[in-house]
């Protein structure tokens, strides 16, 4: 019959059980079937995973030119994986690390949001960062973590001026102190040389 009718006869369930065939023109189906495979392969997302390496005390400078190329990054689509590499007594201070992470996420939560929230991993600490803004929840956290730099940032720079005025004050004592003692010292010298007006005559 498919000879006569100018198709092909092909199985398309070998497993069942009998067999299922259907009549085709098998070259066209080839075809279509390629098509659609192209179809999907362009569809299909393939995200890069990129990676930048911070370190805890890295400079204004570098700190600006690794996260604008995160920006970029992001901004092309690809993840970015950022990393915090701590060496020796680094490892003391991981709150340097999260700080340097948040500051990123912070920077670039116009392109990119959060989908692996910083960890330690051995001596690094890790994050992961997608395309896309950054929730609701991650802008109102990132604002809170802000609020409370200030706030201690405030209380710092005020325990810092209450120390200097206790200093001044102490220093500005000692030194009115010392004065008197001095003014002590000369008053007493002065009163107790004395220069005679007469010399004993013999006789």
């Amino acid at each position: 019959m498919a000879q006569d009718l100018g198709l092909d006869l092909v199985e398309v369930a070998d497993t069942a059980s009998p067999p299922v065939c259907r009549i085709m023109d098998y070259g066209k189906f080839k075809y279509e079937q390629s098509q659609k495979a192209k179809e999907s392969r362009k569809k299909a997302t393939h995200i890069l995973v990129k990676e930048m390496k911070y370190r805890p005390k890295i400079g204004p400078g570098d700190f600006d030119t690794k996260t604008r190329k995160v920006e970029a990054f992001l901004e092309e689509g690809s993840k970015v994986k950022v990393t915090i590499m701590f060496r020796g007594r680094e490892m003391q201070h991981p709150q340097l690390g999260r700080r340097i992470l948040d500051r990123v996420a912070e920077t670039v939560s116009h392109v990119g949001r959060v989908e692996v929230f910083p960890k330690q991993d051995g001596r690094n600490m890790v994050m992961v960062l997608v395309p896309g803004q950054a929730t609701r929840r991650q802008r109102e956290a990132a604002e809170d973590r802000r609020a409370k730099e200030v706030a201690a940032a405030e209380e710092a720079a005020a325990a810092e001026e209450a120390a200097a005025e206790m200093a001044g004050a102490a220093e500005a004592s000692e030194a009115e102190a010392t004065q008197a003692e001095e003014m002590t010292d000369t008053e007493e010298t002065e009163a107790g040389s004395t220069s005679p007006d007469e010399t004993p005559q013999t006789s």
